[in-house]
């Protein structure tokens, strides 16, 4: 009797081994399958190692919120990593956002903290994160449309994103978010039908596990645009360069923004949903600024769209304010005394609004856009700074730390009725209304931090034009640079800013 235990045991672990065996060969490069969540239709996965092709399908409501929904083939993995696979299909459902995934995730459950690329079946690809288990997903757009080629390195604890052709050339996007995944964590492939009722399968191949790519974390600015008020990002145009304060031209055609002493135009376009693209080849073109090679990041457009504003220091290296046609051309110097530093114009194209130190103090200026004599709107003995003026013309928003910490204040454009609107335990820059003047932007330091350094975790946040609750915008690496002047869009419907990365 116990010789024939003894090989009904045996025989059982024989099985087992070619069991899992089989299983190992049929997944590939990973170990096993699971639905994530509550699905209708139980999911399937299958490798086909004659193609190198992985087919999955699924079903699933949607992977957002606080829990996902959706099919996913895993293996566990630890540390830095890569994963790497060319989207080929997804077919079957009818739902624009069907995707297929290219994932990491902590844990197996529905709330779990994870990283993701996800490719929509309309071709929009994003980066898409929960950054703690049971928190809400985030997500950044690659202005990139259709991708077949995608990778996503974690070095430490960020996450980057990749894409190129069916070649394999891959070009980082600049999207990259934080995530702390800790000890083993899954990695592996899914998909989601974003309709409960419905099925879709997708096929990925070229799929590939390893060591992450340093490329990504050597992009240095990412310029964003984020929807009011969703908070779901989409990067636009990320460079390896230092750039600085995106201005979104009158009639949204383009973003100015400036690095390496000089002005740049980035041409976009729209999508059918209204979301921001790249347009042309999708690079930054030169404005001519003639002698003037030394802009800073304050400058803007006039209300007419016609001329801009630069604030540069090729003159004796301190900084003056000049103006010039959008196109480019000649600058027209206005402000003779310095240094000064352009932040706002009035709504009738009559009046510039500056910051400008005189006698030893800083404070807030104008001057008439043809030239003229300035006027000094404020006296303290601290710092104000950053006036931008209201759509209506009635105020010019500015920051000042006369109360001790820098908080945002508003003024009538003859230095009357100054008014506190901020006061908490931050420090807050550059206030900017919207165009419908519905609402103010700014930009959030916190409260140990002096000036405005770049590379510090800072916030964007949004109030009522007359005072009131604030909202985070999104919180993200940036600072100097980040949002200096004004940079929504003209329908008041999104904000461009800078995102940095840090320096490696």
């Amino acid at each position: 009797m116990l010789h024939r235990h003894r090989s009904r045991l045996a025989l059982t672990a024989l099985l087992l081994i070619v069991s899992v065996t089989a299983r190992a060969e049929t997944l590939g490069l990973f170990t096993d399958h699971n639905d994530i969540g509550e699905v209708k239709h139980a999911g399937t996965a299958a490798f086909d190692a004659a193609t190198g092709t992985y087919t999955i399908g699924g079903s699933g409501a949607n992977m957002w919120f606080a829990k996902d929904n959706f099919h996913y083939i895993w293996k566990k993995v630890s540390g830095d990593v890569a994963l790497t696979a060319t989207f080929d299909s997804i077919t079957q459902g009818t739902e624009g956002h069907r995707k297929g995934l290219l994932m990491l995730r902590q844990s197996l459950d529905t709330d779990s903290a994870y990283i993701d690329v996800a490719r929509h079946a309309d071709g929009l690809t994003s980066l898409q994160f929960r950054d703690a288990k049971g928190a809400i997903t985030r997500e950044i757009q690659t202005s990139v449309v259709g991708p077949q080629r995608l990778r996503l390195d974690k070095i430490g604890d960020t996450a980057y994103l990749s894409v190129g052709d069916a070649g394999g050339n891959l070009v980082p996007t600049g999207c990259s978010a934080h995530i702390a995944l800790t000890g083993e964590y899954y990695i592996g492939l899914g998909v989601c039908a974003h309709n409960a009722d419905e099925f879709v399968t997708v096929a990925f191949s070229h799929v590939e596990i390893s060591a992450p790519s340093n490329a990504p974390a050597a992009i240095r600015s990412i310029i964003e645009a984020i929807p009011m008020p969703s908070g779901d990002r989409r990067a636009l145009y990320a460079t390896n360069d230092l750039i600085e304060a995106p201005n979104w031209a009158r009639d949204g055609s383009a973003l100015i923004f400036n690095g390496g002493g000089r002005l740049h135009r980035l041409a976009l376009g729209k999508l059918p949903d209204g979301k921001p693209i790249l347009a042309g080849d999708g690079r930054p073109t030169p404005i001519d600024t003639g002698t003037r090679m030394k802009c800073n990041n304050d400058h803007g457009l006039s209300p007419d769209g016609t001329q801009l504003a630069i604030s540069d220091q090729s003159k004796g290296g301190k900084s003056r304010i000049y103006l010039l046609p959008l196109t480019g051309g000649t600058p027209k110097e206005i402000t003779p005394n310095a240094p000064s530093y352009w932040h706002g114009w009035s709504p009738d194209g009559a009046t510039l609004a500056y910051c400008a130190q005189r006698n030893g103090k800083f404070g807030i200026f104008t001057i008439p856009a043809a030239g003229g004599e300035e006027q000094r709107l404020t006296t303290t003995d601290g710092l104000d700074d950053g006036p931008d003026y209201s759509p209506d013309g009635q105020w010019i928003y500015f920051n000042s730390d006369r109360s001790g910490l820098m908080q945002i204040w508003r003024t009538h454009p003859d230095g009357s009725a100054i008014q506190q609107l901020t006061r908490d335990d931050y420090n807050n820059w550059f206030a900017h209304p919207s165009p419908d003047g519905k609402w103010i932007v700014f930009l959030t330091f916190a409260r140990d931090v002096k000036g405005h350094p770049r590379d510090k975790d800072v916030m964007l946040r949004v109030m009522p034009a007359g005072g009131g609750d604030i909202s985070v915008v999104v919180k993200l690496f940036g600072g100097q640079g980040t949002m200096n002047v004004s940079s929504w869009s003209p329908d008041s419907s999104r904000i461009a800013y800078v995102r940095y990365q840090p320096e490696k």
